[in-house]
């Protein structure tokens, strides 16, 4: 595999060995630059910052020709202030840049599919980011490689510095957009135009503080924006364990195996939102039944709480 051109950007935390994981497969794609960004350990978890540094000795072995940047903080800042502000790090020296977290580990030709796709796209206007995560690769029967959908997750991801200078934090506007039904005319389904006001009513309320991956959902809705989500699925989630702030168990259809995509890549006709995949991923995992929502704040009101 050619050096890869495009900059690679990996937050790191607490976990050594899912750190050690997610590097290795970055190693071997050989980003010619790296970003590190790592938060600092909560001072009433004990041995947390003895696994912080260790999971920096991991990040930091590089043995390949690559510029190594690093943001580490001293204290902890939280999920939210520390991943925000490493991303406005990132952009403030490059243009575009693929993000990966500690627990979110690729297949090796996610880096290529990025790399093509922020080339072929770097000057459209239309599109939110790439992701590398499908948990509905079963349900594209298409011939291309990849699809448009206002909907996708953010476990292994790539965009552009003018795509994170829209990025809206605070969910400006959030009342206005609700009152003049957005998500109506965005979603026609009731369940999912409920769940998405439940969320964005704590979003805006600074109900939930920790998130920081809704805000930029919601910058792409505002924006009527699409983002690239991939035929297969390429990103293993690692981080469903009882340690994690959101993930403490699996949740079900997300806890998939990552594997690679063909080339040359099948491009798509047109930048157009795909409606039928779009709602089988809201039906599946924002809409399922009328307990989801209930669940989902007392889930992210604990947190909140305890962390």
């Amino acid at each position: 595999m050619e050096p890869l051109e495009t900059a690679v950007a990996l937050t790191i935390f607490n976990n050594p060995e899912a750190t050690r994981r997610v590097f290795t497969q970055i190693a071997a794609a050989r980003p010619q630059r790296l970003f590190l960004i790592a938060d600092g350990p909560r001072a009433d978890r004990p041995g947390e910052a003895e696994l912080v540094e260790e999971s920096k000795r991991i990040a930091t072995a590089v043995d390949w020709d690559c510029k190594v940047e690093t943001d580490f903080a001293t204290e902890n800042m939280g999920p939210r202030k520390r991943i925000i502000s490493g991303l406005n790090w990132v952009f403030s020296r490059v243009e575009a840049a693929i993000f990966l977290e500690h627990d979110c580990l690729p297949d090796p030709t996610f880096f290529p599919f990025c790399f093509e796709l922020l080339e072929r796209y770097r000057n459209h206007q239309q599109l939110g980011f790439i992701t590398g995560f499908n948990p509905l690769e079963k349900m594209f029967p298409f011939e291309f490689s990849y699809y448009f959908s206002r909907v996708a997750h953010l476990w292994g991801w790539a965009t552009w510095r003018h795509t994170w200078q829209e990025y809206d934090e605070h969910l400006s506007g959030w009342p206005e957009v609700k009152k003049a039904g957005l998500l109506k005319l965005l979603f026609p389904h009731d369940k999912v135009v409920k769940y998405w006001t439940m969320v964005f009513d704590n979003m805006h309320s600074k109900a939930w503080t920790t998130t920081w991956d809704y805000q930029l959902t919601y910058t792409c809705w505002t924006r009527n924006w699409v983002n690239i989500v991939p035929r297969k699925n390429m990103i293993k989630y690692i981080g469903f364990v009882p340690g994690a702030l959101h993930t403490k168990r699996p949740e079900p259809g997300l806890d998939l195996d990552a594997g690679p995509i063909d080339f040359p890549l099948i491009h798509p006709p047109a930048i157009t939102a795909w409606p039928a995949q779009e709602m089988g991923l809201q039906r599946r995992f924002y809409a399922r039944n009328k307990l989801r929502g209930l669940r989902r704040r007392l889930i992210m009101g604990f947190q909140e709480r305890f962390g």
